[in-house]
């Protein structure tokens, strides 16, 4: 008597299946991971970086020179500065990028982030 078709290999064909979703899930958990890191490294450069800038400028310093010691900053600290513009009122705005290092296909190469810092304002009547 002959029964149904054999189920043998089914086993191996569901470990296969199972390993791969894994493998999938853990890939972009290192890349969320990677993306996260980029992030926090961009945002970190550049408040020290705007900090940087901001005091060269309120200490008299041209734009240039501002923006030179933000690029400085922002490269020490692992990230490079996109954009820099010292206002009339001496607050800086930074723009760095971070590369991600690990990342999925059509997804972004670095993580951007901007600051801005400057001189306090006066309360009223002062």
């Amino acid at each position: 008597m002959r029964r149904g078709r054999s189920e043998r290999g089914s086993g191996t064909v569901l470990a296969v299946g199972a390993i791969a979703a894994v493998a999938v899930l853990a890939s972009s958990g290192v890349a969320l991971a990677s993306a996260s890191l980029a992030t926090r490294r961009a945002a970190s450069a550049a408040d020290l970086a705007a900090i940087s800038a901001a005091a060269v400028a309120s200490d008299g310093g041209s734009p240039r020179s501002a923006c030179a010691r933000a690029a400085t900053v922002a490269r020490a600290n692992g990230a490079r500065v996109t954009s820099c513009v010292v206002g009339s009122d001496l607050a800086v705005t930074i723009r760095c990028a971070a590369p991600i290092t690990v990342r999925l296909p059509g997804l972004p190469a670095e993580s951007t982030v901007a600051s801005r810092a400057g001189p306090g304002r006066s309360p009223p009547g002062t």
